[in-house]
């Protein structure tokens, strides 16, 4: 089993601060791993509301729930969402017998309950799918290929792997957005995430799409709402002010998975990928991913202006500005778009990642670092992240 570590630390610590803790992240990206690490799954205080007989020894939730101790662990908790006041009037209780790790496929927005009735009292822990900084540099390619989704990274061949994602996507979409009592069509559902999948790392455009669909704006703003709600897109904001320029006020969006990704695009291979037209928004995309993962910003957005300048990720940590390119060249250069964005944005620093090995500086503030460097032993980046302005 590949220990991940980051995400083990920043859930104890989660557990240690607040009363209950939410693990929301998509479905199969090992939040069940996880969770059975710090409670066994045979142990009475481990529900799983996808298995039958957990369902039936809650058939009496206030009864079931109010006389453990410890930590108390419910899976799948979108299934139950009526569960959630119940989980307040616990939380509340002095002094506290039980905290509560809650584990969800869906995001606060789709799980309102979740919001209004634990408001105050939930901490809720991100979880994507393997991290490259649990897998080591090495495999950097494999995971790009295949995502980071437990099952399709450590598939037996790339053709296995490439099965378990398209089967995914059937069942996400056929089993998982009913069973949130969503009603829409999975072909239709399925055609947006397609054409998503071609719209990778572009400006959201929701009149093109909802012409290319024949569909209304409205219906497609709702379909990219609900994908970003069940982790499956994401939706970068645009940072703007007043510049005196013209500059682009919606996000851009990305497919979160790149195996997923690569499945909507029917790549099977690498080599395939080497030759498609998208493997540069692709790499743009993993690499905005694992950044995010590994760098932990307060505030993270993209920015461009009509004029053509633009920066791929803008970071905010404790009041200072960074800036992330992402390059998949040889030998990334400073480029007049980089210059416009130091002086525009004010950047404290300016970092270009690239899938090289080397790391260099192209000016006193702006340095060329690997991508496997910068996630894998970049303890100097996120360093420089950490220290607060004097």
């Amino acid at each position: 089993m590949i220990d991940r570590k980051a995400d083990m630390q920043s859930v104890r610590e989660a557990l240690n601060r607040s009363r209950v803790v939410a693990i929301l992240g998509p479905r199969q990206c090992g939040k069940t791993t996880l969770a059975r690490q710090l409670v066994a799954a045979d142990s009475l205080n481990y529900y799983d509301l996808e298995d039958p007989l957990n369902l039936a020894r809650l058939s009496e939730p206030a009864t079931a729930l109010r006389s453990l101790k410890g930590l108390v662990v419910i899976d799948e908790i979108q299934r139950r969402p009526e569960l959630f006041p119940l989980l307040r009037v616990l939380a509340d209780r002095r002094p506290l017998p039980a905290r509560f790790l809650i584990l969800g496929s869906a995001s606060p927005d789709l799980l309102k309950q979740s919001s209004e009735s634990l408001a105050g009292r939930i901490e809720t822990v991100a979880l994507a799918g393997f991290r490259l900084a649990d897998l080591g540099t090495p495999a950097l390619r494999r995971h790009w290929m295949r995502g980071g989704f437990p099952r399709s990274y450590t598939a037996r061949t790339e053709a296995d792997s490439a099965s378990w994602r398209r089967q995914f996507v059937n069942t996400f979409l056929e089993r998982d957005i009913p069973q949130l009592g969503i009603q829409i069509p999975a072909v239709a559902l399925r055609r947006f995430w397609n054409m998503i999948a071609h719209y990778h790392a572009q400006i959201w455009n929701a009149a093109e799409l909802a012409r290319a669909l024949a569909v209304t704006e409205p219906t497609v703003r709702r379909y990219l709402d609900l994908l970003s709600g069940v982790f499956m897109l994401r939706q970068l904001p645009p940072w703007f002010e007043n510049l005196g320029k013209r500059q682009v006020k919606a996000p851009k969006v990305y497919v979160r998975d790149s195996g997923l990704l690569h499945a909507l695009l029917g790549i099977g291979h690498q080599r395939d990928l080497e030759m498609h037209p998208k493997v540069g928004a692709s790499w743009e995309g993993y690499a905005i991913e694992e950044v995010l993962k590994a760098l932990t910003p307060d505030e993270a957005y993209f920015w461009a202006t009509h004029q053509g300048a633009e920066l791929d990720l803008l970071l905010f940590k404790h009041g200072r500005r960074f800036g992330i390119e992402c390059k998949r060249m040889d030998a990334p250069r400073l480029t007049p778009s980089m210059r416009v964005a130091l002086a525009d944005l004010k950047l404290d620093r300016l970092i270009v990642v690239y899938p090289g090995d080397q790391r260099y500086s192209l000016d006193k503030r702006v340095d060329v670092m690997p991508l496997a460097h910068l996630i894998g032993s970049g303890v100097d980046v996120r360093g420089i992240l950490e220290k607060p302005r004097r």
